[in-house]
């Protein structure tokens, strides 16, 4: 038995039997107890989707990820499903990959599900941050239901942002390596994103506000893989480079091998930063330095301004900055 046959058996809509498994106070008590008697008698399972009938949510979040593999997009999965499971609603995941195309029929495809929100997770979503219509199919969507974006910054009408502030983790990670006599430091990347030129932006201004010259010969891009990253800085001339900050710990783990493939100390001859605060790091040896950009703060501020905006609840900030921290372990000295 279905939601549909008890309706017809009770003499009622759908919605009234979605309001009765609801406890709505707007259906008589005759007619709750007629619904629950036929529910009991028919020992029928109600399920979310049911539930949502005529009452305008379906208790459901839609998460978009470009890549689940990706250690950084399943670590935010795991603390959004978490809180948003202690909160009454469930999720549905998609993975869009990185291309305009793919993102875009993706968020079509979530907002076809009917769900209450959707939380987009990764800087990918805002594009390189320079070019507004990159981000058009956000504000699109928004027009249909509230949008969360994890990692980047979009302006938009029921866009709502939360964001790490790696501008000024970047800055003062080099600044430190600075600090240290460090002037040969190697920006190495995958990614030419929103939140990955915040972080080179931050690189290139401690620099300058040093007085050391910006050397784009050492912004080196390359495939988040950690053998890739060694090859590449292995194939650098000796003593291009110093020390290394790497926009994730990937990157920075082929760093480390790279510097034990040379035979250099670490962190006597050369210092390594990464980024994320991952598993990797205690992985490395030497354990490594890496920025915790606070990945259950930004989840939680994220889920705490979802719930206010599903409730009506008014003057929740379009954007919200995360500050970070740098997590000292073996690989730099400061």
């Amino acid at each position: 038995m279905n939601i549909y046959d008890i309706a017809k058996e009770a003499g009622v809509s759908i919605a009234t039997v979605s309001r009765v498994m609801n406890d709505s106070p707007k259906v008589s008590e005759k007619t709750k107890k007629k619904v629950k008697e036929i529910i009991e008698r028919s020992e029928y399972t109600p399920n979310i989707f049911a539930q949502g009938l005529g009452l305008n949510t379906m208790h459901t979040i839609g998460v978009l990820v470009p890549r689940i593999s990706d250690a950084y997009m399943s670590s935010v999965v795991a603390f959004l499903e978490e809180y948003l499971h202690d909160k009454g609603y469930g999720c549905i995941l998609g993975c869009s990959g990185y291309s305009r195309a793919e993102k875009e029929a993706h968020v079509s495809m979530m907002l076809s599900k009917h769900i209450d929100a959707l939380i987009l997770v990764g800087s990918t979503y805002a594009g390189t941050g320079t070019i507004e219509e990159e981000t058009d199919y956000i504000r699109k969507a928004a027009s249909k239901t509230p949008v969360f974006l994890i990692n980047g910054l979009v302006n938009g009408e029921n866009v709502y942002c939360t964001a790490s502030n790696d501008y000024q983790a970047a800055y003062d990670v080099t600044i430190k390596l600075i600090e240290n006599g460090r002037r040969r430091i190697a920006f190495l990347t995958d990614s030419h994103s929103y939140s990955a030129n915040q972080k080179r932006m931050g690189y290139e201004t401690a620099l300058t506000y040093s007085n050391i010259p910006i050397d784009k010969a050492l912004q080196l891009f390359v495939k988040n893989d950690i053998y890739q990253a060694r090859d590449l800085l292995l194939s650098r001339p000796d003593h291009s480079f110093d020390s290394v900050f790497a926009t994730d710990d990937g990157l920075a783990v082929g760093a480390v091998k790279y510097a034990g493939e040379k035979g250099l100390r670490i962190p006597e001859d050369m210092e390594i930063v990464g980024y994320n605060n991952s598993s990797l790091c205690i992985c490395s040896n030497p354990e490594l330095t890496s920025v915790d950009n606070c990945i259950s703060k930004v989840c939680s501020d994220t889920v705490e301004r979802l719930l206010k905006v599903l409730d009506k609840k008014e003057g929740v900030s379009a954007h919200n900055i995360v500050g970070c921290s740098i997590a000292r372990r073996n690989t730099t000295s400061f």
